[in-house]
């Protein structure tokens, strides 16, 4: 396949070792060692093209940098059934938190009502990435304009052994308290995540350039 050949131009052995070293759950040897900025720049080549089309459907890839192309050139798809498709027959071969976040679909902004469903869905999975890319997604789209506190419950509610699920439990209550802090703060007060996540939500947010000095100072004191 010709897109194999340009990734196999473009990888850097260097920059491999420094992506093994940061996503520690998948085998070394599968990563290539390209940048995020050409892998965006190939996608966008080959997004009209056939070539495109027959390579998101070659499941399962064998190298993590495929499968970060294919989650980019997911993110680029302009019909959201289409979209929806891809995301659904992509999610059980996502294996770590890069190719999990590296999807954020355009398309999703013009249809949060179905988005929501999907959603719901997503973050009920027992697989690690699958729930992990629906709280993402609900993170995005639905703390500014589209929120609801019942959002909150949603994610409070939710418990899991899987550090990459609680991580972004932890970031999702993070981003709420930036976002929405009256509606999120209770949370936090009442510890409604497990310690865990408590903690890393509360240290999270008090990284945050988007809390004031003295709502980090309050957080302080709840971990």
């Amino acid at each position: 396949m010709k897109i194999y050949k340009e990734l196999e131009a473009i990888k850097e052995e260097e920059y491999a070792a420094f992506q093994a070293r940061l996503i520690p759950s998948i085998d070394p040897s599968t990563i290539m060692g390209i940048r995020v900025p050409k892998l965006r720049a190939l996608a966008k080549s080959y997004i009209k093209d056939q070539e495109c089309q027959d390579f998101l459907v070659s499941l399962p890839h064998a190298y993590y940098d495929e499968n970060m192309l294919h989650g980019i050139l997911i993110s680029e798809i302009k019909d959201f059934d289409t979209c929806i498709e891809k995301i659904e027959a992509f999610l059980p071969y996502v294996d770590n938190w890069a190719v999990c976040d590296i999807m954020s679909p355009r398309v999703f902004k013009k249809h949060k009502e179905e988005l929501l469903d999907r959603i719901k869905l997503w973050i009920s999975s027992d697989q690690t990435y699958t729930c992990r890319f629906g709280l993402e997604m609900l993170m995005t789209h639905f703390l500014d304009d589209d929120f609801k506190p019942d959002y909150l419950e949603l994610v409070a509610g939710l418990r899991s052994q899987e550090y990459y699920v609680n991580m972004m439990i932890a970031w999702f209550f993070a981003t709420a308290l930036a976002k929405q802090w009256e509606a999120s703060l209770p949370y936090i007060e009442a510890r409604s995540l497990d310690d865990w996540t408590h903690n890393k939500a509360i240290q999270k947010a008090r990284e945050s350039l988007r809390i004031s000095k003295e709502r980090k100072d309050y957080l302080k004191g709840l971990k």
